[in-house]
């Protein structure tokens, strides 16, 4: 049982952060056009509707009553156009909606954290209330019309036109009668969803037993009765048949007609007794259900569907799962095609087989990688809101303008960089821009700011720049903080990139007083130690008066990778092939001894410094002399080096594990190792990080 209502629970949480997203990006492009269009208007009443019901479903009660409201509320404004909400009550709507979808979004991770749902909803469905009273000033809208009945899951129009009818309601003559199958249980409730889906087919039509959706006590009249819908039309009737056709549960349904003249009882053949709300109407005769001549099959299928059915949400840790066989697979395949018994055996066939198993095993996991791949779209939609939210709040205009948004990476890295992203969107916005107007006038701006976020590839790696167009960073005041705070000392030249480094140093912050939105410092540390743990880098620039531009660069992916094995001694050691610029063999005259750098090397008119793993790691084996190993010129970030290795095994495709924790905190990333691979032949090679290796041996220096 338990496993089932999770799945429910699952489906349910997915179907509401998609629909609160959507919604957050229709009432943005609404506020930005200071009205709401026809089909936003539908589109928010259905979103309502939908949340609504599944929380009906859910028994989430507080979700249910404030998406009730609004939806009533949009029923309204749907009936009326948008013209009758008077001006001035716009931006009161806006801002209701908005405080609505976090009070959704807050609700939902409550759910997600298994804490009890908030019962004071009052504050909320008050400011609905009175945008509905508001809105009814209108003289065509009777005040009490929606307050009335709050309980109906009807809207307002069909409460009016449905209270207490039954088939003698002369604008009502055309029925269908349901029953649904014997003992599905909760049938008020199926009553209520049917209701739901005929509502896209037919939006004026009235239903016995009323209230399905808040008096459980009607399921025994429906188990018992039959639920009965009554149009106005027969063509009505007869479109609203396609929802009995994809309706679960449903047992059966026959049309039935009330006559105009005096009812004469016939007998009912499938139920004991008449339906009470029909006492004394003919009951339906025995008909077989229309099914595909009743309406033309283009009206029955509700728009975008096929794009639905391509579409499959699957659980995140069933992907990794796959991601693991994965691995596995591509660790045994290298073990068979490089078993020792195999050496020096010339087996043609196999060699053939082997190639062609490498071939598929690249293919499967190229396929089984791109399905943990999501664009990031959604991350930077969500800025849009943020963009919004501190424009009114801090009195400056601003404009997010997003690039790139279609691109794609890893589910588990989009999900860790949106918290990076909203610190620095929020930075850019309280600190960037300037703080009046005027001063952009005259610095020859454009007096509304923009902020550009925009994300690319790059083969392995994705970059993702923030960049705003405000006053960029006084790296003298940053450089006077950070000698105040102890970081610095004041006889030490500094380059501007050094400086702006101090910004994400934790506990910086540039800013005089704390605001809600927090210093410009006050979370860039949390942002690099976000954006390091999956494997990326941050880099600030900034030209005073110009702008600031924070750059993300983040691996496309993280679970296998292409590496080259090199050795020092008996031990292995994998570096990742994109950080690799060439490898080279030297003499003992190309090396230059620097007092400060250590050993350096001239490649095309530059000097490197050479790193030694084996000093770095201190190896009791490995060569010493320069001349016997390789240098490996890597690069990554800002850093590039050359790294002094033993020998070049070869590039081979491995199989990223994460270091257990309890080696972890020795601290050895600190020294570049960042995780390992274990090899065909089973023995284990480790990963280094290019940058913690530069930074580990520079140090030491």
């Amino acid at each position: 049982m338990g496993s089932g209502n999770d799945s429910i629970l699952d489906m349910y949480l997915y179907e509401t952060n998609t629909l609160l997203e959507q919604l957050d990006g229709i009432l943005l492009a609404a506020e930005e056009a200071d009205t709401f269009s026809e089909d936003s208007v539908n589109e928010i009443f259905r979103i309502m509707h939908t949340i609504k019901g599944s929380s009906a479903m859910m028994e989430f009660s507080s979700l249910m009553t404030v998406a009730h409201r609004i939806e009533d509320l949009f029923f309204l404004v749907r009936e009326k156009t948008i013209a009758i909400v008077p001006e001035q009550t716009r931006p009161e709507l806006f801002d209701m909606l908005f405080q609505a979808v976090d009070f959704f979004r807050s609700e939902i991770e409550k759910v997600e954290n298994g804490e009890p749902l908030s019962q004071s909803i009052d504050h909320i469905v008050n400011k609905i209330n009175s945008l509905i009273d508001k809105i009814q000033g209108n003289p065509e809208t009777p005040a009490a019309e929606p307050a009335a009945q709050p309980e109906s899951s009807a809207s307002p129009a069909e409460e009016a036109a449905g209270s207490g009818v039954d088939a003698s309601n002369p604008d009502y003559l055309f029925g269908i009668h349901v029953f649904f199958d014997e003992g599905s249980g909760m049938e008020n409730l199926r009553a209520f969803m049917l209701v739901n889906s005929v509502k896209d087919y037919c939006s004026d039509f009235v239903y016995t037993p009323e209230n399905v959706e808040n008096d459980s006590s009607t399921s025994d009249i429906i188990a018992d009765q039959g639920f009965l819908l009554w149009f106005r039309t027969a063509e009505e009737r007869d479109n609203a048949i396609h929802a009995m056709n994809g309706a679960g549960s449903v047992r059966e349904y026959q049309p039935v007609d009330a006559a105009k003249s005096a009812p004469s009882p016939v007998e009912e053949p499938k139920v004991d007794t008449a339906p009470k709300a029909e006492s004394g109407h003919p009951a339906p005769a025995p008909a077989a259900a229309p099914k595909a001549d009743a309406a033309p099959a283009a009206k029955a299928a509700p728009p975008a569907q096929h794009a639905k059915e391509s579409l499959i949400s699957v659980n995140l840790a069933k992907l990794d799962q796959l991601m693991a066989v994965v691995s596995e697979i591509v660790i045994t395949e290298s073990m068979v095609t490089s078993s020792p018994d195999l050496k020096g055996l010339r087996l043609d066939n196999f060699t053939k087989s082997a190639r062609d198993l490498r071939k598929l095993t690249d293919d499967l996991q190229d396929v089984s990688m791109s399905l943990r791949m999501v664009p990031v779209s959604g991350t930077f939609q969500k800025m849009n809101r943020i963009v919004r939210d501190m424009s009114k709040k801090l009195g400056k205009r601003a404009k997010l303008t997003l690039i790139g948004e279609d691109t794609e990476v890893d589910k588990t890295i989009v999900d860790s960089i949106g918290d990076p992203i909203m610190h620095i969107v929020r930075n850019s916005m309280d600190h960037g821009l300037e703080e009046n107007e005027a001063d952009r006038i005259a610095a020859g701006k454009d007096p509304v700011g923009e902020v550009i976020l925009s994300a690319r590839h790059t083969g392995s790696e994705v970059i993702i720049e923030i960049k705003d167009d405000g006053q960029g960073v006084d790296t003298q005041a940053v450089l006077n903080k950070a000698i105040r705070q102890g970081l610095a000392t004041p006889d030490h030249e500094y380059s501007q990139k050094e400086i702006l480094n101090f910004l994400m140093m934790p506990g910086f912050s540039t800013n005089t007083e704390v605001t809600e939105y927090s210093g410009r410092g006050v979370g860039m540390d949390v942002v690099k130690k976000n954006v390091a743990d999956v494997g990326g880098t941050v880099t600030i620039t900034s030209e005073w008066g110009k702008g600031m531009t924070t750059t993300l660069k983040i691996p496309l992916t993280m679970a296998i990778m292409d590496g080259m094995e090199v050795s020092v001694g008996d031990s292995i050691f994998t570096i990742p092939i994109n950080s690799i610029r060439s490898s080279m063999k030297v003499t003992a005259e190309d090396v230059i001894h620097d007092p400060a750098q250590g050993e350096m090397v001239k490649l095309r008119d530059n000097f490197y410094p050479i790193v030694r793993a084996k000093e770095l790691f201190g190896m009791a084996q490995g060569c010493d002399n320069i001349e016997e190993g390789i240098l490996m010129w890597v690069e990554s970030g800002e850093h590039s080096y050359c790294l002094f290795v033993d020998e070049l095994m070869g590039e081979q495709q491995i199989v990223v594990k994460p270091l257990p924790n309890y080696v972890n905190s020795f601290g050895v990333k600190n020294y570049g190792i960042t995780g390992c691979s274990i090899l065909g032949d089973g023995s284990i090679s480790i990963i280094l990080d290019v940058v913690n290796v530069y930074t580990a041996a520079h140090s030491a220096f």
